[in-house]
């Protein structure tokens, strides 16, 4: 059996075959680290986990070396506004972000990156990109800046395929008079001056923002844009081509697009990366999750309420490519799944991956039909089919599932099944009267109450009070 993968650079289902057949690679982009990651940020982060466990499962028993990368953002434009907004070091911020964001993934039953690379460690490596690009025409200097020039690519759009006024419309780029054309965009600019110093300013003035010597002669220290990070670390770690590249497919354009225009006229290479993967969309209850919207929600708060292994089947129960409608019944459904598979299986060493879950996998990351196998396994196992029994458990340990003990996850449901919300909402409505009579010490007490049996409450402007079990 073969691995396949959708390509979306070719549109097409593809055998995937590692360029180096002792070294797998494969790169995803990661967290711009400045708040917690939303419930959108996590599909990735578990979908390419899942695609990292395959690959170890299918090359290392080989002999073969597997190497995920996935980068850490820590300077941008979203980085330096929060660390202002809160008064904090942008260093300060960026590191307790980022460890909130490694213990959230790590409950989402996600294995760590072979490297975790930080933007501010390869400001040397994106230095000597730019150079090159200038060099080579496909760069140049205007205004202390340096843009690279899209139509010095031929080719430039093949894997977003979009028209060419659709890619001026969406560019995540300034309009600028020192343009030479409406496309280009930015690979370092000129950092603001200040009042306050920054870690990595040189010279004698001091930034607002993170500094460093700039490229190409310019005199002014600056920072680099946001597309040249990821073409310096995965040359860094992976090299100037390499097995897969991956993220949501939010990316494809302009960040991919102008990854891939990077990193091919850096090196003149035909290809960045063989395969382009990208996870679809996810929305709250049919609706489309957005700031703007106040709709967000993060994967902390929902690990607040849910194990994070019922988040992580809950995402998997779509294709990694299609939209996913995120929805409560969608997690009570999986937690009684979940309960199921703990019930049966995990006591079992499980030794042998079922033929037919990871067939399932090999086919595209095919989870939903990999489920449902894992279902039919069930099924048998409980009728005391010992071999079924063995790989339940040892498809479900590939897949991230099974990492406690059944003592513990019962614990788990124990607690929710002693809440009875009737009650609960009963004291909700009692409350809500006492502090609309001003009897805030009632209020109180009806508080403290539901908190002494793990009910937490959350009160609204704009709509009535909600609540959620502390876990």
């Amino acid at each position: 059996m073969n691995l396949n993968l959708y390509n979306t650079l070719t549109r097409s289902k593809e055998p995937f075959a590692p360029l180096d057949p002792t070294h797998v690679r494969m790169y995803v982009c990661g967290p711009t680290v400045y708040d917690f990651a939303h419930i959108g940020n996590a599909r990735p982060v578990i979908v390419f986990d899942v695609l990292f466990r395959l690959l170890k499962h299918l090359y290392e028993s080989k002999g073969a070396k597997v190497t995920y990368v996935r980068n850490i953002t820590d300077v941008e434009d979203k980085i330096n506004a929060r660390a202002a907004e809160r008064g904090v070091a942008i260093r300060e911020l960026t590191e307790e972000t980022y460890q909130n964001f490694k213990q959230d993934v790590a409950a989402l039953g996600c294995l760590e990156p072979t490297v975790e690379p930080r933007a501010t460690e390869h400001i040397e490596e994106m230095k000597t990109l730019i150079e090159r690009l200038v060099a080579s025409g496909h760069a140049y200097v205007a205004e202390e800046h340096v843009l690279f020039h899209v139509p010095s690519m031929p080719d430039y759009g093949r894997l977003s395929r979009r028209p060419l006024d659709e890619m001026i419309a969406g560019a995540r780029v300034d309009v600028a008079p020192y343009k030479r054309d409406p496309q280009d965009f930015v690979l370092w600019k000129p950092s603001k001056q200040g009042a306050g110093t920054v870690a990595g300013a040189t010279g004698t003035q001091s930034y607002l923002e993170p500094a460093w010597p700039s490229p190409c002669g310019i005199v002014t220290p600056g920072r680099p844009g946001w597309h040249i990070e990821c073409s310096a670390m995965s040359w860094k770690h992976l090299g100037e081509v390499f097995d897969i590249h991956g993220g949501g497919i939010d990316l494809v354009f302009p960040h991919h697009e102008n990854e891939i225009a990077q990193s091919r006229c850096a090196f003149h290479t035909p290809i960045m990366a063989e395969i382009w993967m990208h996870n679809g969309f996810l929305q709250l209850e049919g609706e489309k999750m957005a700031k703007s919207i106040g709709n967000t929600i993060s994967i902390r708060g929902v690990l607040a309420d849910w194990p994070g292994e019922v988040v992580r089947l809950n995402m998997l129960r779509t294709h990694y490519r299609q939209p996913i409608d995120w929805t409560v019944r969608g997690l009570e459904e999986s937690w009684k799944t979940l309960d199921e598979w703990y019930g049966l299986a995990s006591a079992s060493s499980g030794e042998h991956v079922a033929g037919a879950v990871l067939a399932s996998l090999l086919d595209d990351l095919n989870t939903p039909k990999a489920i449902a196998e894992l279902h039919g396994l069930r099924s048998l196992a409980e009728g005391g089919d010992k071999l079924a029994l063995d790989e339940l458990a040892s498809s479900l340990c590939l897949l991230g599932f099974l990492r406690e003990g059944a003592a513990q996850w019962a614990a788990r449901r124990q607690v929710a099944r002693d809440i009875d919300a009737a009650k609960v909402e009963a004291l909700i409505a009692k409350r809500d009267a006492a502090r609309k009579a001003k009897n805030f010490a009632e209020a109180d007490r009806i508080r403290d109450k539901l908190a002494a049996i793990g009910v937490e409450l959350e009160d609204h402007k704009d709509r009535p009070t909600t609540w959620k079990l502390k876990r």
